[in-house]
This record gives structure tokens, sequence and C-alpha cells, in this order.
């Protein structure tokens, strides 16, 4: 009783610290910050059921669509670039979601870290760093998607560890339909899947060489719940695709990228009325925008001044500039970075952690927790050796929430406990404090330019 007690004050701090650091300035600033220019375009695309192209799967924009269309937003601005003045505050709204869904990642993280038995204090301290994150919470605080992926992602394995413990399909099969909205938002969430895949082939493996029933299966439990991981995200992926379909039915800025077949459906097109066109059906024009994503993604060969080679990532070495105010004197910059304490002391966490590993047999005893932390880390990190278009450090977000829960693990290993609460205590304070000193470069605050170039540590600011 008193150690659940003790773990629902620790949520709401958690959660108190989250909403603090998220919704402090939320809004600012009032203007159109980085790919704004982009999400903003679709989301108008959505109101006005005008067909439009991107190289990500529809749900996080169709989700941020959504909450646009509850709150009554009207169209009309038009995102054209950057540090452009909103018109109005109705662009708050297009915000909410990824902001919300920023603030409740350290809880899913906290809950994780207890699944996979960290203690108490490294489950709060893993929690803790996630939200003085510089670059996960950047990330949150515009209209993105990288925050809603991140949580759905989290949210899925959270709730199939879970499931595995608790022998429930039921909340197996809720796993399965968090794994697949994270998927239906980027295509790197596929990774949270392939996760999960990797668990279950160690466990079919240890069953085989042991010739028990595979872990936290009873009778035929184990094949359902592979029919569920396999098939329903499936079924979720293509049903996001067939609403997508159904809201943009009028010809827009999209229509090029499509076939003469996949134009006669949308209202207004040049083959619309065409009698030698035979219309696309649902299967059809879902499996040419696919395919048309994936094409799209391999013809990105165009340099970008922030795009940053994948072994860069860890050290941070390449920030991407994200917005400035007009003020000459005393301007406001935002730049995507993260925090250089929780960067560079996770990898090296994640570094002890192998070593770990490959020299010391007793980690064997918690051989599922580190196998869960490394391949998590490697199968979001290393597919990007062989992604030939350019790259940014927003994708080594899913990896860093790894490294993170590496490091806390690795100190949660230490058996004295006062040592222990030292290390852990030095890191979140060291943490926080370089949280704040950067932080006018992720709030957007005015700053001075000799107190700019002090929060410089490569010359690839700019």
């Amino acid at each position: 009783m008193f150690l659940m007690k003790k773990t629902w004050i620790l949520v709401l701090i958690i959660l108190a610290l989250s909403i603090l650091t998220h919704f402090a300035f939320f809004g600012h600033p009032n203007e159109t910050v980085f790919d704004e220019v982009h999400f903003g375009k679709f989301i108008s695309g959505y109101l006005n059921h005008k067909y439009f192209f991107d190289i990500h799967p529809p749900l996080g924009k169709l989700m941020i669509s959504g909450a646009a269309k509850l709150s009554g937003y009207k169209t009309g601005f038009d995102f054209k670039e950057i540090s452009e003045k909103y018109p109005d505050n109705s662009y708050i709204w297009l915000r909410l979601l990824p902001v919300i869904a920023g603030t409740l990642l350290p809880l899913v993280i906290f809950f994780l870290a207890r699944e996979l038995k960290f203690s108490l204090l490294a489950s709060f301290s893993a929690a803790l760093l996630i939200i003085f994150e510089n670059a996960i919470l950047g990330q949150s605080l515009f209209i993105l998607l990288d925050s809603t992926l991140l949580l759905f992602g989290f949210l899925g394995l959270l709730l199939y560890l879970i499931a595995r413990r608790k022998k429930s399909i039921p909340i197996f099969v809720l796993a399965a339909i968090s794994l697949a909205l994270s998927l239906s938002i980027k295509w790197t969430g596929l990774s949270f899947l392939g996760l999960v895949f990797i668990m279950e082939i160690i466990d079919f493996i240890k069953s085989v060489y042991s010739s028990r029933p595979p872990a936290a299966a009873s009778n035929n439990n184990y094949y359902i719940r592979l029919i569920i991981l396999f098939f329903l995200p499936i079924v979720i992926y293509f049903s996001v695709f067939v609403l997508h379909f159904a809201i943009l039915n009028k010809s827009g800025e999209g229509d090029a990228f499509m076939s003469k077949g996949f134009q006669k459906t949308l209202a207004g097109s040049n083959y619309q009325n065409d009698g030698n066109v035979k219309p696309a059906n649902i299967l059809q024009k879902f499996i040419e925008l696919n395919l048309e994503m994936f094409r799209s993604n391999g013809r990105i060969k165009d340099d970008h001044p922030y795009a940053s080679k994948w072994f860069t990532w860890p050290m941070m070495a390449k920030p991407i500039y994200y917005w400035n105010d007009d003020d000459q004197t005393n301007p406001a910059k935002i730049y995507l970075f993260g925090n250089p304490i929780i960067f560079w002391g996770s990898f090296m966490g994640l570094i002890v952690l192998i070593l770990n590993s490959l020299f010391f047999s007793e980690m064997r005893r918690r051989f599922k927790t580190i196998m869960f932390i490394l391949f998590g880390f490697v199968i979001n990190y290393l597919p990007f050796i062989f992604i030939t278009r350019p790259m940014f450090l927003y994708h080594y977000l899913t990896a860093l929430v790894f490294a993170v829960l590496a490091l806390c693990f690795v100190v949660d290993l230490i058996e004295n406990q006062r040592t222990k609460i030292l290390i852990l205590v030095i890191i979140i304070a060291l943490a926080i404090s370089s949280f704040f000193f950067f932080s006018p470069l992720t709030y957007g605050f005015k700053i001075s330019p000799k107190s700019f170039n002090l929060r410089l540590w490569t010359k690839n600011w700019q």
C-alpha cells in the first residue's frame, strides 16, 4: 500500500512537471515554425476536402485536422513561409494534440520502466530525463508528428509488456492497436512493431530449446497473439487510408502524383468526366498511394542545410534551425537540439550496458530487459545507415528514449543504494540545469548575441 501511494505521488509530480514544461509558453511564437509550413497546408487540405500528397501515412495529420474541425478552425491562412505571422489565435488548436502527446510521454516511460522492473527511483529518473530533454520537448510544441508517433509507439510497448505479464489477450489487442497507430503516423513507427516481433521470436526460440510453451502463453494464446499482431495493424493501417480517401474527395495540389484512374475519383479533376479512364477502387488507391510514398521518399536527393548523418546524432553535431524573429538587435531563435547532458550521458549509458552485457555473466538474469533496450535502440537507429535521403536530428528521438532507459538501467544495477541515489541525483540535477540554460533556444525567447554564442558547441548551428 505504501509503495502504491508513493508511486502515485511520483506520477503526479511527473504529470505536473510535464504540463509545466509543455504548456508554460504554449502557442509561442505566433508564427509558423519549420515544417508547420507543410503540415498546416495538409490540414487545410483535409478541411477543404482537396487532395494533397505527403510522404507520410495520414493518421497524424488526420488527428490534428480533427481537433481543428472540432475547434471551428477556419482555413485561409496560406502557411507560405517560416516566420509568417498567424492572423489570429486559432493556430493553437493545431498545436494542441502534439503538445498533449508530448506531455503524456514521460508518464508512459515511467510505467514502461516499472514494467521492465526498474526501481521506483530509476523509473522516476527516466521520466524526468524525458521531461527535460530539449529535443523531445521542442518537437512536441508545434504542428509536427513525432510526439504522437512516440506516444503511441511506447504506449504500445507498455501495453504489450503488461499483456505478457497478465497473459491477457484483450490488453494485447490494445497494444496492437497502439502500435498500429504509431505506424499509421510515420513508417518509422514500424520499429515498435518490429521490437515486439523480436520479443515473440525470442520466446519461440527459447521454447523450442527448453521444450516449454513460449513465455506468457497459455494453450493457444501464443499463436492468437501472433495473429493479432500481424493482422490487426494491417486492418487499422488500411482503414486510416480509407478515411483519408473519403475526406480528400476533391481535386487538389496532389493530383499530379497520382494516376489517371486515381484522379478520376476526385471531384473537379481533369479526368473526372473522361469516359476512357476507369476509376481506381479503394484497394488500388491504397496500393498506388503507398507505392508513390515509397518512391517519393527515395527521390528526395537534394541536400538540406540542416540535414545530418546518422552517426552524428548522438553527439548532436547538427542542430536544426526552426525559427527566428526579425529583431536584429535582440533576436529570438528556435533550434531543434537535445539536452547535452541527456544526449551524451544516455549514449554513454548505452555503451556501458553493451560492455557489461558482453563481459559480466550476472547480467544474464536481466536478459529480457537488456535485450528489450538494446534491440529497441538498434532497430530505431542502425536502419538509418541504409537510407540515402536527407535525414535530420529528430530521426534519432525514438532511439534516444531507449538510450535514456539504458542509462537509468545501468545506474539502477549499482548495488550500493547511497551511490545509486547520488549518481541519479547528480544526473538529474545536471540535466535540469542544462535544460534551463538552453531553454531560450527551445522556447524561442529573446536572447542577446553574446548569450547565444555562449550556448554554441558546434559551428553547425547556422
